[in-house]
């Protein structure tokens, strides 16, 4: 299929992101595929792409920085005209006490998980708008949701992202652009090893399932999403956690 759109993934190198550039790719979008410091990541993912019969552009930039923002949205507009589809996926969830976090920690944390997806709306909506079509899709987390023992910083951030995706979701809607969050629950990573228990393992007990998500289930979400069988889901968050309690 060939949508002649493309769409702007962020953290794309590996994981969730690198699940949603593929998937898009192989529902007929062109894929700029931006990543923080991996650029062999983000060339591997830019290869798969292109390997589906789609075009892809490598955009590296920390989206922490709104100046990287810019120049990110610009190389994206030179090269494909528009961006219909950009997926606020990048993210940092450091774990640290809340009074020992500095402004600093505040900063990045911020600028990152919540700034980013503010700067990068506001670079693609008003092509969007001209459009008629457009999709926004912004990633939250079970952080949203709860917040978090040592991790006021990204709870903070990710609430914030939260009110940003209804706020622009009812803004928005008249013009045929529809705004979306999703919440992933625990998500095995790309390289996790079968049987290795990690940092996320506990978190299963919590999911009916018992098991932890894949990249791939989270991608097929945004896909709906995206799809025009989503155009009237505007405003939501969809939680792809096995039935994790929230």
């Amino acid at each position: 299929m060939t949508t002649n759109r493309t769409a702007l993934i962020t953290g794309a190198g590996r994981n969730i992101g690198r699940a949603v550039a593929l998937g898009l790719a192989q529902d007929g979008f062109d894929v700029v595929v931006n990543g923080a410091s991996d650029r062999a990541a983000a060339d591997s993912v830019a290869a798969e792409v292109r390997a589906l019969g789609r075009k892809a552009l490598v955009a590296m930039g920390d989206v922490g920085s709104k100046a990287e923002c810019d120049r990110i949205a610009a190389e994206a507009l030179a090269a494909f005209g528009s961006v219909d589809v950009l997926v606020n996926n990048a993210a940092l969830r450091p774990a640290k006490p809340f009074l020992e976090c500095t402004p600093e920690d505040w900063r990045r944390v911020l600028s990152v998980d919540l700034e980013a997806a503010i700067w990068l709306s506001q670079a693609f909506l008003p092509g969007m708008v001209a459009k008629g079509w457009g999709r926004i899709v912004n990633f939250t987390g079970m952080n949203a949701i709860h917040g978090y023992s040592g991790r006021a910083p990204v709870s903070v951030a990710k609430h914030g992202l939260w009110g940003l995706t209804k706020s622009l979701g009812k803004e928005f809607a008249k013009a045929g652009v529809t705004v979306n969050a999703i919440s992933p629950g625990p998500i095995a990573a790309d390289d996790d090893q079968p049987g290795v228990a990690n940092s996320r393992t506990g978190y299963v007990a919590k999911v009916p399932m018992g098991r932890m998500g894949t990249p791939a289930e989270v991608a097929t979400v945004v896909r709906m999403l995206v799809s025009e069988g989503g155009a009237y889901v505007n405003g939501q968050m969809l939680q792809v956690n096995g039935g994790a309690e929230t």
